[in-house]
């Protein structure tokens, strides 16, 4: 088994002492911090892992938006394959570049406010699609740059996400939020899913646009009316330049930082891995099930995998302490066995138990790199996570156009779902070399830290 080397509850001495709102434990600094200074108190907790979760649900509800509809909108603009991957693939390449900076904001002006400012945005993008593409006279393009502009707002969620749960949650409760956030993201492709369908065969295409985007505005606003009690998201140049002694941590060990193994290989590899498979399987499965089983119901394949997907997220969060390296096991070994049954001859039934054994163990990612992020670097856990995030963002545009032109060169989904399984296998064993949780932000030599066994 895994041996994983974590820091203990008492840091040493001679650790940088931090800002109050960038809390690391050290004792003999003149202002000892303790969790209940900065830590939200488990009501509040609780509240805001629930909003949370909305309004991570709804951030996939408005990305899943247009793959649900790339059949139809391909149907009314005549697109090719090749065609539809660029729109569907240019989502990525937004979603790299706001990733790192998205983290580097919220580590110091708090990720509460950059979540409400990217929400109203993305939101009003959404609703403003199908209007986007009826008047412009190149609706390919329209496209394009809609998705693009889509991938750079929501680009921040994510980091943000990282840095706040970072910043407000107890160590022992960041797997629990983090997972159950992150199921969010398959309550979303659900809702869609099912909804979504609904709407595309009663309303047309334009309708889930619309309401998905709307939807998000008005959690926007929920949010900065009753959480944030009516403050303004103010975030000023002063703000982002007064990082304090965490901001000097962060210059002065950015380079030792992605020297560490467990970093540039564990965290950054691994998750590349990850994510580009993950947004792979998100842009193409509705039509994948669209080509090879045309006759079957929508509401079916869009909803039957993401319903088995929330429980198993929910599953990994509670066992994320105990199962980190067997929570990547899971997610991208076993996984990658339902995938690659994909490749044969089967039937509508075992199609969709496939695809739902697939995504129900992806989601235990969410108790390996997800949360690891934040063992190693806690100081700069949104930054980080926007690196790792715009890893796997860059490796989801290359991924998505490329199965697109697969698909078309050789008439097969087979070729598309073993490249799956390929990038998984290398990321699990990537991340089972290299993985461990020991702090690496600050000189391990200086502190003391136990083994814990998996």
């Amino acid at each position: 088994m895994a041996v994983i080397q974590k820091y203990g509850k008492n840091y040493s001495p001679d650790l940088v002492c931090h800002k109050e709102n960038h809390p690391i434990g050290v004792p003999g600094c003149h202002k000892k911090w303790t969790e209940q200074n900065t830590n939200w108190p488990r009501p509040v907790a609780r509240i805001w892992t629930v909003v949370l979760l909305l309004g991570t649900c709804l951030l996939y509800c408005a990305r899943v938006a247009m793959p649900i509809c790339a059949v139809s909108m391909a149907e009314r603009f005549n697109w090719s394959k090749r065609e539809s991957g660029m729109v569907l693939g240019s989502f990525f390449w937004g979603y790299c570049f706001t990733q790192v900076f998205g983290g580097y904001v919220s580590d110091r002006v708090g990720g509460e406010k950059v979540l409400l400012l990217s929400a109203a945005a993305w939101g009003s993008m959404t609703a403003f699609t199908p209007i986007l593409a009826h008047f412009c006279s190149q609706p390919i393009l329209s496209m394009t740059l809609a998705r693009f502009l889509m991938g750079l707002l929501q680009g921040v969620h994510y980091p943000s996400l990282a840095s706040l749960c970072s910043q407000k949650v107890v160590e022992s409760e960041r797997g629990f939020l983090m997972s159950t956030v992150g199921s969010g993201s398959y309550l979303g492709t659900l809702v869609i899913g099912g909804a979504g369908s609904l709407m595309l065969d009663l309303y047309g295409w334009e309708s889930v646009f619309y309401v998905s985007g709307l939807l998000s505005v008005l959690w926007a606003y929920c949010m900065w009316k009753y959480l944030l009690k009516g403050e303004g998201p103010i975030i000023t140049l002063e703000s982002l330049g007064s990082g304090g002694p965490q901001s000097k941590l962060s210059k002065r060990h950015w380079l030792r930082l992605f020297k560490q193994p467990a970093v540039c290989s564990a965290v950054i590899v691994t998750h590349l891995c990850t994510a580009s498979t993950f947004f792979t399987l998100l842009s193409w499965l509705p039509t994948f099930f669209k080509d090879t089983f045309p006759d079957a119901k929508g509401w079916v394949f869009n909803v039957i995998p993401w319903l088995v997907a929330i429980p198993s997220s929910l599953f990994s969060g509670c066992l994320s302490d105990h199962l980190i390296s067997q929570g990547k096991f899971f997610s991208m070994g076993v996984s990658s066995l339902f995938t690659l049954l994909l490749c044969g001859k089967t039937t509508f039934p075992w199609a969709v138990a496939f695809v739902s054994a697939t995504m129900g163990l992806t989601t235990f990612s969410h108790s390996g790199v997800s949360v690891n992020v934040q063992d190693l670097a806690p100081s700069c856990a949104g930054a980080l996570f926007g690196v790792m995030n715009t890893c796997g963002a860059f490796s989801g545009v290359l991924m998505v156009y490329f199965s697109g032109y697969l698909i078309e060169a050789t008439g097969s989904w087979a070729s598309v779902f073993a490249l799956i399984t390929t990038v998984n296998l290398l990321g699990l064993c990537t991340f089972l070399a290299f993985a461990e949780a020991r702090r690496v932000d600050i000189d391990s030599s200086k502190g003391r830290h136990h083994n814990i066994h998996i």
